[in-house]
């Protein structure tokens, strides 16, 4: 089946990599119309740049079914070495970079009558992960998930559904750098999840199909994590 999205308008950020790339291609499959954008397209933590993106998207297609909030950038080092301007380019790179986008979406996605807004929380929400230098991290996507639960409730007189992915460690080119700047990590990652796998971003992309489709209708307010079971236990 190859249209579970069909006739769907979805807004996928962070579409040129990653989780985000995934999303964008599996959508697509299932016949939504994407919208792809990254940071050639527009700085998303720029409040002018992000509010005129969307009114052009508003302008060409008169609403948004589905916003993906796959972009984020992170800066990782320990609690006596991290910078200021390093917490604070971390917070804005993983929770404004949602807020202004969503804002700025919001009455698209009220116009759609049916709005899905699709976030990515992560393990590292919920727990910390030995040898990963992540505080900025941790503190960024738990506000995505703090957030997100305060949005189902908004969204919810507006048919608007909010739910947040919360993946563990996936496959991509950053994480690739960093699996190959310390070789010990992956076994570090694989002792924590219960399948001794790694992700993959088509792993995470099919849950973000379920929730942008009709199928999760009755879904917000959700958590869902995806993470060989590294939560679970």
């Amino acid at each position: 089946m190859a249209d579970r999205l069909k006739g769907k308008v979805a807004v996928v950020t962070g579409a040129a990599s990653g989780i985000g790339a995934g999303c964008a291609a599996l959508f697509a499959h299932e016949g939504a119309q994407v919208i792809g954008v990254d940071r050639g397209d527009c700085d998303l933590t720029d409040e002018a740049q992000t509010n005129a993106l969307f009114a052009r998207i508003g302008a060409d297609h008169g609403r948004i079914d589905v916003l993906v909030n796959a972009a984020a950038f992170a800066l990782f080092d320990w609690i006596e070495a991290l910078s200021y301007a390093d917490w604070k380019a971390t917070l804005a790179g993983e929770l404004d970079i949602v807020f202004l986008a969503t804002r700025a979406a919001w009455p698209l996605l009220k116009a759609s009558g049916a709005g899905s807004v699709i976030n990515f929380a992560s393990a590292n929400a919920r727990h910390a992960l030995a040898g990963s230098p992540a505080l900025a991290h941790c503190a960024g996507k738990g506000g995505v998930l703090a957030m997100t639960r305060q949005l189902a409730m908004e969204g919810a007189p507006h048919n608007i559904r909010a739910n947040t992915i919360a993946p563990g460690f996936v496959r991509t080119e950053a994480t690739r750098r960093h699996l190959a700047a310390d070789p010990e990590f992956e076994a570090q990652v694989l002792a924590k999840n219960m399948l001794k796998r790694l992700g993959e971003p088509e792993d995470i992309a099919w849950a973000a199909v379920w929730l942008a489709s009709d199928e999760a209708r009755y879904v917000t307010g959700a958590d869902i994590a995806i993470d060989a079971g590294a939560t679970a236990w």
